[in-house]
């Protein structure tokens, strides 16, 4: 469906067409998305079909244009349908990013526009934003999460100086382990030893697992931008992540670990293999991804000597009357939680994958 919105503003008497992106724009799309300062991993076209084939969401993907038909914005939504939490538009679903992108503000008012649309049509609860400019009218929440992100120092030696004191420590005992060849890194693209150690680790902490196919989808549309590394200690794996690669930019974006690695801080020299790892291939900034205020993961990126800087989100309620609050420190989930970190593992394996698709 073609919309022609004008814009509110007096500045300019620009009109922009706002079409749904289908797969013969997905060049296109990332080339803006790669081109903007705002576009992340989580704007990239391909995690439409990943949300898709994996979880049976349909993508929603807003664009628009200018008369020379030049590409002028874009705003990634996923139509979320769950039995638990009603309905909803999110950009980016399954992700941590996402939002609008647009190099004009007539553009932004009319994938604002479509998007308030869109919302009504299909009878959602709400629109949610994970990043960008908040739009005229919509709610903020910016309390719940924050992101951690740093340069990666030239010199190897100044970035292990630049890590505080016990971190430091913790981590010089796991660089001897391996110096010693009581762990090694694997470097791969298979996913089974990764997944049985993220799948243990979610369970722990009270986590409906996402399916395989989720990382094998994401491996798949990505290719040149993904791997997975693995620590293993006497051959058999302890701790592994899968990690994007977007820019100047490393994200170590999933992990796990099993009850080992904690000793043998398993989990230190994976993540930083995996700065040293980028930096040799060019990359400059480490995002270490976002973590909920007052949790271990939090505590644990600070230890490192990362900032938290607050992430903010943005929505339009269409039949909800409050913003939404869907995550495991909502008091209303807290038996769940504790619930499901007692579940034996193979159960929570065969029921994860088919909750999953609710929390997005």
């Amino acid at each position: 469906m073609n919309v022609m919105v004008k814009p509110v503003s007096e500045e300019q008497s620009i009109q922009r067409r706002v079409d749904l992106a289908s797969d013969t724009l997905q060049s296109r799309w990332d080339a803006f998305v790669k081109a903007s300062a705002e576009g992340s991993f989580f704007h990239l076209y391909a995690w439409s079909n990943v949300i898709r084939r994996t979880y049976g969401h349909k993508p929603l993907y807003l664009y628009s244009e200018d008369s020379d038909g030049q590409l002028t914005g874009i705003l990634p939504l996923v139509l979320v349908k769950s039995p638990f939490f009603g309905r909803s538009l999110i950009s980016t679903a399954f992700t941590v990013g996402g939002g609008l992108i647009a190099s004009d503000n007539a553009s932004r008012q009319a994938l604002v526009t479509r998007a308030q649309e869109i919302a009504a049509q299909e009878k959602v609860e709400y629109v949610e934003l994970r990043g960008g400019e908040k739009p005229a009218g919509w709610e903020s929440k910016s309390e719940v999460y924050a992101g951690f992100v740093s340069d990666i120092p030239a010199d190897a030696d100044e970035n292990l100086k630049r890590i505080p004191r016990k971190k430091r420590a913790d981590l010089r005992k796991a660089i001897k382990k391996v110096e010693s060849g009581e762990m090694e890194l694997e470097v791969t693209k298979q996913t089974g030893e990764f997944y049985q150690l993220y799948a243990e680790s979610v369970r722990n902490l009270g986590t409906p697992v996402w399916p395989e196919k989720l990382v094998r989808n994401i491996l798949k549309a990505f290719p040149e931008d993904t791997e997975v590394l693995v620590v293993k200690a006497s051959g058999q794996p302890v701790a592994a992540l899968v990690s994007f690669y977007h820019g100047d930019t490393v994200l170590p974006y999933y992990a796990g670990a099993g009850i080992a690695a904690r000793k043998l801080h398993a989990y230190d020299y994976l993540y930083w293999e995996q700065m040293r790892r980028a930096h040799d291939q060019g990359y400059s900034r480490f995002d270490f991804g976002r973590s909920k205020v007052g949790t271990g993961a939090f505590a644990y990126k600070t230890h490192w000597g990362f900032e938290p800087e607050p992430l903010t989100y943005h929505y339009y309620l269409e039949n909800a009357d409050t913003v939404p609050d869907i995550n495991p420190n909502n008091p209303k989930f807290r038996l769940i939680t504790r619930a499901w970190q007692k579940l034996p593992l193979p159960l929570a394996n065969r029921l994860g994958p088919v909750l999953a698709g609710n929390l997005a």
